[in-house]
């Protein structure tokens, strides 16, 4: 063989190497990321051929498969989507999947290992294949009331059994109708989606509940008097409460909330602290602590830990850098570098509730086969043990003071008592507050733990998101007949 055909034999030899080595990458190395890839429309559209699995609350299909008679033989549907749609997500064509659609997606769509006998069983005797179901823990009362009384507002609820840590309401708003994402109409299902993500308002599907993170506000003083609490202080100990307190080594002055006097005599109990939420006496009471006591309390509760998937993913709260006693004064009251999820401020309050022990939160009570038998169900978790029975007893005689006659009334249910806490965060200078509201009830035997948050609400968490907690709580015990 002359030089130049030799040349070229090795040129199409290299490129057939070439060639073949990429087949197995792609095929091989890459296949799970590719087909896991929400892009991957081909994988989407042979799922269409099969029955998706449900999913499921109270006995009610809120995420189902309905037969077509169209190029694709099942349509996913959601009977109340707008109500449960930060917690579905959507199954597009177009789009991929998203929230639970994604989460247990292989669960949904048949390919979860724990379904692989019956999918044997399927090739045997010819029976379509289907996916599993997913059941949740939510209560439909709550996730209703939570809904409704974020009407108009961005923001989102969480709501926790205390003793569990089962997820009993998620809701987030804006929202949207995840069943116009998921139609087999491509041509609406883009106009739909550039309809919901225009520049001129949030995008609704993104998760308030627990996709981001908001400054707590006086939520936080909760976790400042739990670290007193465990130091020897008591409801009744005397604090500093200055009308201004100037923060360490600098000339900024820290107020109270509109200027107000927290006390005549400049200085009050720690019950009536909170009661009022007074910002300088938690400013200097954090200071006195000192940052290691601050932020070793507030690790306890769950800040500054990696949080693990709900199955849905959640971001991480933190509480940021301290540089100097005039920065702990500041994150002493919830604010600077202090971040919370909404889920986390819920884990706090349920935290209080269940006499110090921390549940590990779960939104997924059961995954079932397409017989409908269970193939997985979820045991309650302990997470950690913040504080102690004690500790929390005295808290919980705190945060009730805060509903019964502090900034908390609104929060109030006839005929029991509720502890709760507000918040009211800054953001910026020309950019209206965040409102919180964290709190449980009944104080004497918790079976409710909630978590509110407005965005940029304008008021206050007292007269903001306060009457929603109560709103979600009176709504849970009625439906349990209570």
């Amino acid at each position: 063989m002359n030089a130049p055909l030799r040349r070229v034999a090795i040129s199409v030899l290299v490129l057939f190497t070439l060639l073949i080595v990429n087949v197995n990458i792609i095929q091989v190395v890459r296949s799970d990321d590719l087909r896991d890839d929400n892009r991957n429309t081909r994988v989407l559209a042979e799922e269409y051929d099969r029955e998706r699995g449900s999913i499921v609350v109270a006995g009610s299909e809120i995420a189902v498969s309905v037969p077509t008679d169209d190029r694709l033989e099942y349509l996913r549907t959601y009977p109340q989507g707008p109500l449960y749609a930060a917690v579905t997500g959507y199954y597009s064509l177009v789009y991929g999947n998203t929230a639970l659609e994604d989460a247990e997606n292989d669960v949904l769509a048949g390919e979860d290992s724990r379904l692989f006998v019956r999918r044997i069983a399927d090739l045997f005797t010819g029976r379509d294949p289907a996916g599993g179901d997913v059941v949740l823990t939510l209560d439909p009362a709550v996730q209703e009331a939570a809904m409704a009384g974020l009407e108009g507002v961005t923001g989102g609820v969480v709501a926790l059994d205390p003793s569990t840590g089962a997820i009993l309401g998620m809701a987030s708003t804006p929202t949207y109708d995840p069943a116009q994402l998921s139609s087999h109409d491509p041509e609406a299902i883009r106009a739909y989606m550039d309809q919901i993500t225009g520049e001129d308002s949030p995008d609704p599907r993104v998760n308030r509940a627990i996709a981001d993170n908001y400054p707590p506000g006086s939520l936080f003083k909760v976790i400042v008097s739990a670290a007193a609490l465990e130091e020897g202080y008591a409801p009744d100990t005397v604090v500093p409460a200055p009308d201004i307190l100037t923060l360490p080594q600098t000339s900024t002055q820290l107020r109270n909330f509109n200027n107000s006097r927290c006390d005549p005599s400049q200085e009050q109990s720690l019950i009536d602290a909170l009661t009022i939420s007074c910002n300088t006496a938690f400013a200097q009471l954090g200071i006195d602590l000192g940052e290691d006591k601050v932020r070793e309390m507030a690790e306890a509760f769950g800040l500054d830990d990696e949080r693990s998937a709900i199955p849905l993913p959640v971001a991480d709260s933190h509480v940021g850098e301290i540089e100097s006693d005039a920065a702990l004064g500041q994150t002493s009251i919830g604010q600077r570098d202090v971040r919370m999820t909404v889920l986390q401020a819920a884990m706090v309050a349920a935290t209080v509730a269940n006499d110090g022990v921390q549940m590990k939160p779960y939104l997924v009570d059961q995954l079932l086969a397409p017989d409908l038998s269970v193939i997985d169900d979820t045991d309650p978790e302990e997470l950690r043990e913040p504080i102690s029975a004690e500790v929390a007893g005295r808290l919980t005689e705190m945060m009730v003071s805060v509903v019964a006659r502090g900034s908390g009334r609104a929060a109030r249910i006839q005929g029991m008592d509720v502890a709760g806490k507000t918040g009211t965060a800054q953001v910026r200078e020309g950019v209206p507050d965040h409102n919180w509201f964290m709190g449980f009830a009944p104080a004497d035997d918790p079976q409710i733990a909630v978590a509110v948050f407005v965005a940029n609400g304008g008021g206050t968490g007292g007269d903001v998101s306060a009457p929603i907690a109560g709103r979600v709580m009176q709504a849970y015990f009625e439906g349990q007949g209570g």
